[in-house]
């Protein structure tokens, strides 16, 4: 297949400069691997992956001689396989920085490359094994801009910095709903023969049996497989664990257990509810947004654009692609989106759908499935001027095709600037 150029290469190049070891994690499909191998042609790296059940097995019984076999540099690919390994990469790592003391002609960063799903313990075990020795990246699947070759900066409704945002192709409400229904998994952007169904029925099926078959209970995979759907059908929805746990019959602890494989394989964002100490009586539940529209919209049923145009679903759906093109901007710049990205909610009803803090600025974004969408959309944006922190520019995400002012503080963005 042809090689996208991804947002995140820009900070890939620096961290590799920059840390001894070099992590990219995200779910499976989405081109870490890909990315990794293009950035790295011209370089005499070696490869190695740990789906390779030979290579696994020595990498689980001898890291150290698996770590003299594939020498460095080091793409280790599915690295979560034998997490072992990393306390051996953390010694070869500081032997590297002792000998650089000595020489300074000794490479002592870009050794590791390590890709894998963003599986259960793994993050929690690299932070404390190479703490200070790790660069972390997340990639999800190809962005709006991604897929018009474009580059993908941060996205704040700022007027200014929207001004110098180029925007992309105009589409037809109905072209828009057809790009959210493909979703953006590099395949099914690049093979437009490809059938969609076929592919995420066979994603998910591996899925289980790679990712998930070892956490749960074999007579359990029908109920899980469920449990997905449940969770894709309340996309953009504060999460209620007793309704999707419910349908399929299932304990609440069990699915908090299973919803934290979604988060942690990288197939949901939970969007935490804002607070602090000046706002009280707010909302505490997080919202569920999966992270690939396309594979929410097959887990939820719908395979035809039109139909899904046309669906109560359509405004969850679209409120899902805006805030996951957004997460997607911060996490393509080596930003953690955790941090930035928030929803907020009272006890009065008061909602805005998503609340952007940046560099100590609080930008507050609606998000209406509408080429006019009334002034009333941002009603409650003067709850944040109780927030005690400085207010950006506030925007209405909508299919207008301009960027046009609401007030003074406030504009209607096309959802062509993601």
């Amino acid at each position: 297949m042809p090689y996208i150029k991804r947002n995140i290469e820009t900070i890939f190049k620096e961290m590799e400069k920059t840390f001894p070891v070099v992590m990219v994690t995200g779910p499976r499909q989405v081109g870490k691997t890909t990315m990794l191998k293009e950035l790295t042609e011209n370089e005499k790296i070696n490869y190695v992956t740990l789906d390779n059940l030979d290579a696994r097995a020595l990498a689980k019984e001898d890291p150290e001689l698996f770590l003299r076999t594939y020498e460095m540099p080091l793409i280790i690919d599915e690295f979560q396989y034998a997490p072992n390994i990393l306390s051996y990469i953390k010694i070869i790592v500081d032997e590297k920085r002792q000998e650089r003391v000595k020489d300074s002609s000794v490479k002592a960063n870009g050794l590791f490359y390590l890709t894998g799903s963003q599986a259960f313990e793994i993050m929690e075990e690299t932070s404390e094994s190479l703490a200070g020795r790790v660069g972390i990246l997340d990639l999800y699947t190809l962005s709006n801009r991604e897929m018009n070759d474009l580059n993908g900066e941060i996205f704040l409704p700022d007027l200014k910095m929207l001004k110098k945002r180029k925007k992309t192709e105009m589409l037809t409400t109905s072209k828009l709903f057809q790009k959210i229904l493909n979703g953006g998994y590099p395949e099914i952007f690049i093979n437009k023969d490809m059938d969609r169904a076929k592919f995420f029925d066979s994603y998910i099926r591996t899925y289980i049996e790679r990712d998930i078959r070892k956490l749960i209970n074999v007579q359990d995979e029908i109920k899980f497989y469920k449990f997905i759907g449940n969770v894709a059908a309340r996309t953009a929805q504060e999460l209620n664990m007793t309704d999707i746990c419910r349908d399929i019959g299932i304990t609440n602890t069990t699915g908090e257990k299973w919803l934290s494989i979604l988060v942690n394989t990288g197939l949901v964002f939970l969007l935490q509810p804002y607070s602090n100490n000046t706002v009280a009586r707010v909302v505490k539940r997080p919202k569920i947004y999966m992270t690939d529209t396309g594979l929410s919209c097959y887990l939820a049923g719908y395979l035809d654009s039109l139909t899904l145009e046309k669906s109560a679903y359509n405004g969850a759906i679209f409120e899902t692609y805006v805030v996951i093109e957004i997460l997607k901007s911060f996490s393509n710049n080596g930003e953690d989106a955790r941090k930035h990205l928030y929803y907020y909610r009272d006890n009065n009803g008061k909602e805005i759908d998503l609340l952007i803090i940046y560099d100590n600025v609080i930008y507050p974004i609606e998000i209406k499935k509408s080429a006019s969408p009334k002034i009333d959309a941002i009603k409650n944006f003067d709850v944040v001027k109780k927030f005690g922190v400085q207010v950006g520019n506030g925007g209405v995400i909508c299919m207008k095709q301009d960027i046009f002012p609401i007030d003074k503080g406030n504009n209607y963005i096309p959802v062509e600037y993601l």
